[in-house]
């Protein structure tokens, strides 16, 4: 039967036939076969339309790759997932490549001065330029800026590009640094700078740590928590340091230079941690020392803006400034009294406190808030870079990106970005740490690691496996921060 002929609705004209002659016939239904015809051909047309809608969805299933609802990306475009990822990696891995060619740098100016490493420095600093804007559009994107997809995918693969000249900066500087530390050729006297400044991070150890107690002892926990461990975090560092110091001598002495320069190179990676540990606690106990003597006169300045306050919020609704005032208040003289109690004080929380409670009040006529707002902002930055430069195997983008806003924020000139730059700061290394825990510990079974691969220390942290290579990271970007010893002219 087909849905436009007329056959089958004719054979229904055909006479009936009837009972045997004799019998009675049953009553009979009245419906005729037209009526039955009907319904046949609505069912045909259904199931004709239904599997042409199973074709097109199936059709459309296999070829779609973006998930369902969302427009698809153009053809031959990756998705904006595999972007967002990529530009992740990208921003990691090239602030890794920088922070290493930092380290290595210092390494060659100890031993040759200023002047021949300038060009490298300059190579450093435009990588540095590039990986800046990189995460200044990474800020961008996560708060939701551009919001257009197309702009979005851009604004991703702007990401990368920038971190891929970033890399390709340092990259074309890599062989020059390697002729200059000519490490392949003689690594002695890179060994010789490397055991020196070692002999000097341990000779200084106990002092720092002697320092460290006393703060405790001096400030309330909560201005030495986060430096707490990092005196023994310095001497894991001199521990692995000492291991491969002298595996790199004998290297030497057997005439290995590939393997005495693998060697060295990670010696000298966990020497300048030690180092960035070290410093910071020395730094801390200087910043603590010039936060308590700020904070009487923070406090004063405060409570001079809060005088005057009214006569400079007149665009601010009554009640919002009576609130402000009311707020500003309650702080000063809750620090007031912490400061007088006679009991131990975070001197740089009690001056972060002060500093937010008098910028509502138009903070600004009083230079030493301005002061102590550079101060915070600073001491948090750089505990929040040395953090992430310690633990940087372990440390995301998320973290990174504030960190860079912070410390662009800190380089510019009014108090309310050295506030937010204070903000962001903490936020990273808040964002750092839970990265670190995420991974695990890091320095678990120190020991045996040491006894590992020449790459147990990557990157500025003891990772728990060592780059393909089994070499450190040296000078340069991607593309050349896992090389060998490359021979010299």
């Amino acid at each position: 039967m087909t849905i436009n002929s007329g056959t089958a609705v004719a054979a229904a004209a055909l006479p009936r036939a009837g009972p045997p002659h004799g019998v009675t016939a049953p009553p009979q239904d009245e419906t005729s076969g037209t009526d039955l015809v009907l319904p046949l051909v609505a069912v045909g047309a259904a199931g004709v339309l239904a599997g042409y809608g199973y074709l097109r969805r199936t059709r459309r299933a296999r070829t779609r790759t973006t998930p369902a609802g969302g427009p698809a990306p153009p053809p031959g475009h990756p998705p904006e997932a595999a972007l967002d990822e990529r530009a992740r990696d990208a921003l990691v891995g090239t602030d890794d490549c920088l922070r290493t060619s930092r380290e290595e740098l210092a390494c060659a100016e100890a031993q040759f001065g200023a002047e021949p490493v300038a060009p490298y420095k300059r190579a450093v600093r435009r990588a540095e330029t590039e990986l800046a804007a990189a995460f200044a559009l990474r800020l961008r994107y996560d708060h939701g800026l551009p919001s257009d997809p197309a702009a979005r995918r851009q604004a991703l693969a702007g990401m990368a590009g920038r971190c891929e000249e970033a890399g390709r900066l340092l990259d074309a500087a890599a062989d020059g640094f390697d002729r200059l530390r000519a490490l392949d050729r003689d690594p002695s006297a890179a060994l010789h700078l490397a055991e020196a400044r070692f002999r000097e991070l341990a000779a200084r150890t106990p002092a720092t740590e002697t320092r460290l107690t006393a703060l405790a002892e001096r400030y309330a926990p909560s201005a030495t928590e986060h430096a707490t461990g990092d005196v023994e975090q310095a001497k894991d560092r001199l521990v692995f340091a000492t291991a491969r110091l002298n595996q790199a001598r004998q290297a030497i002495d057997s005439g290995g230079a590939p393997a005495a320069v693998a060697h060295l190179r990670a010696a000298e990676g966990a020497v300048a941690q030690a180092a960035v540990f070290l410093d910071g606690v020395d730094r801390l106990a200087a910043e603590l020392d010039e936060a308590a003597a700020l904070v009487p006169a923070a406090l004063t300045g405060a409570e001079a803006e809060r005088a005057g306050a009214a006569d400079r919020l007149p665009d601010v609704p009554a009640g919002e400034a009576h609130s402000r005032l009311l707020h500003a208040d309650a702080v000063l003289a809750s620090v007031r009294g912490e400061l007088t109690a006679g009991r131990p004080y975070d001197p740089l929380d009690l001056l972060r406190r002060v500093v937010r409670a008098a910028a509502p009040l138009a903070m600004g006529r009083t230079g030493v808030l301005s002061a102590a707002a550079l101060l915070t902002a600073r001491s948090a930055t750089a505990a929040a870079a040395d953090y992430v430069t310690t633990h940087r195997g372990a440390v995301g983008d998320a973290a990174r990106t504030l960190l860079a806003e912070a410390e662009r924020l800190l380089a510019a000139p009014a108090p309310a970005d050295h506030l937010h730059a204070d903000a962001l700061a903490r936020e990273a290394r808040e964002l750092a740490e839970h990265d670190v825990r995420a991974r695990g510990n890091p320095y678990a079974d120190l020991d045996a690691r040491a006894s590992g691969t020449a790459g147990a220390v990557l990157g500025g942290i003891l990772l728990p496996v060592a780059l393909p290579t089994g070499v450190p990271p040296a000078f340069g970007g991607p593309a050349t921060r896992e090389r060998r010893a490359v021979p010299t002219a």
